[in-house]
């Protein structure tokens, strides 16, 4: 009966305070000034391949939220445009690639990121349900946990300063 009364206050602990650790939204200004706000995750996709997922606002309260999504360099060679599919239940969007709109990325070689416009996605979503990424030809399912549509969601209202 106690380790039960232990794990049970252990699952409680997780439950309440989990979260709040795994809360990743910074705000700092970019390289030209301008102050931003970003999720910044490290997530898997089903091969096991890590992928580095940003999700960013420049500007005010109202700007555009962009997903950013690196590869290892080397490792993967992403072609633009296409399309990210995303996938929540019986739901689907296709987020519009917007890489070559950002001078860095469109100059950069190695071709290991990708960036798409957020907005369509977070406009729709009324709770954070857990999401799953198909970029065809270079990963078939990257899951997105709820914690981190709920940092994605947080980026269209939160203000800065």
């Amino acid at each position: 009966m106690r380790r039960f009364a232990c794990c049970l206050i252990a699952v409680f602990t997780l439950v309440l305070w989990a979260p709040q650790a795994w809360a990743q939204v910074h705000q700092h200004e970019n390289e030209s000034g301008t102050p931003m706000v970003r999720s910044l995750e490290s997530l898997r996709d089903l091969d096991y391949d890590s992928w580095q997922a940003v999700a960013y606002r420049e500007g005010p309260t109202g700007k555009p939220v962009v997903l950013r999504l690196v590869g290892y360099p080397g490792k993967v060679r992403l072609e633009h445009p296409v399309s990210l599919q995303v996938i929540a239940g019986r739901r689907e969007w296709a987020l519009e690639d917007i890489t070559l709109a950002n001078p860095a990325l469109a100059s950069d070689g190695r071709d290991a990121a990708a960036e798409f416009a957020l907005d369509p996605l977070l406009d729709d979503l009324a709770n954070n349900r857990p999401l799953r990424l198909v970029l065809p030809g270079v990963f078939n399912e990257l899951p997105v946990p709820p914690y981190v549509v709920g940092e994605w969601r947080s980026l269209q209202e939160l203000p800065l300063g």
